[in-house]
């Protein structure tokens, strides 16, 4: 007998980790890697991962990540890198990832995203990183060109846009190009750490998507490792009749 399958439910998360220099100044990589696995998280889009100048290296060494549950998607264009712009994608090691990509965003200043397409249970999913200008005019130019290369991307597939949006408020701006088509989810506060005051970090969901939970994460641990909280939701995707 046919029947609705169960939803395929996955977590995702986005912290922009201040090159993993905490709010008390000292640069610890384990400390980052603790806070990544407070998460439980599927996929995670990061932020400020890469030195910003010379050979831009990742401030996560190779080695830590060996001993995490996830793998770094290939956006890197510098071998010493982890993504492209600071921006990089942490993936569960069982996933497959299909195809990546790294974008120029129009700015003044060095600026991109990064995709990735993942195989889970049958379905494709695609997932994109990103961290926005300060300036709410290049911030709304960017998302424009993030949501027109989702248009020109191969296949319409559920979307997760994951990232340091760097707005403030939630106004007539960056926010209200996404507003109409896409789920904007209510997280919380994200920064600063210790005393939050604005939701710069965010996560927006394609419509196919059922938000279960979304929430920042508040720990120890979090509160000291970088200058930004986490933001984490849990999604559901129904899954095709069986």
């Amino acid at each position: 007998m046919s029947g609705a399958a169960e939803p395929m439910e996955l977590t995702f998360a986005s912290y922009n980790i201040h090159k993993a220099v905490g709010v008390d100044g000292r640069f610890d990589p384990d400390r980052i890697i603790r806070v990544l696995r407070e998460l439980h998280a599927d996929v995670i889009a990061l932020q400020e991962c890469d030195r910003r100048f010379g050979e831009r290296e990742s401030v996560l060494p190779k080695a830590l990540l060996d001993d995490t549950p996830w793998r770094a998607a290939e956006v890197s264009r510098r071998p010493r890198s982890l993504g492209w712009h600071g921006n990089a994608l942490l993936v569960r090691r069982d996933i497959e990832i299909v195809e990546t990509e790294a974008l120029h965003l129009p700015t003044l200043e060095p600026r991109g995203a990064v995709r990735a397409d993942l195989r889970i249970e049958a379905r494709i999913v695609r997932v994109l990183g990103m961290h926005l200008d300060l300036s709410g005019l290049r911030r709304r130019d960017q998302v424009k060109a993030v949501l027109r290369h989702c248009d020109d991307c191969d296949g319409d597939h559920p979307t997760v846009l994951l990232g340091d949006f760097n707005q403030w408020g939630t106004g007539k701006r960056a926010l209200q190009e996404l507003r109409d088509s896409w789920q904007v989810l209510e997280t919380g506060k994200s920064f600063p750490s210790r005393q939050p005051l604005a939701s710069l970090d965010r996560i927006v969901a394609s419509p196919e998507w059922s938000c279960r939970d979304a929430r920042v994460h508040h720990s120890a641990s979090a509160t000291s490792a970088s200058d930004h909280l986490p933001v984490v939701a849990r999604l559901a995707l129904a899954l095709s009749a069986t």
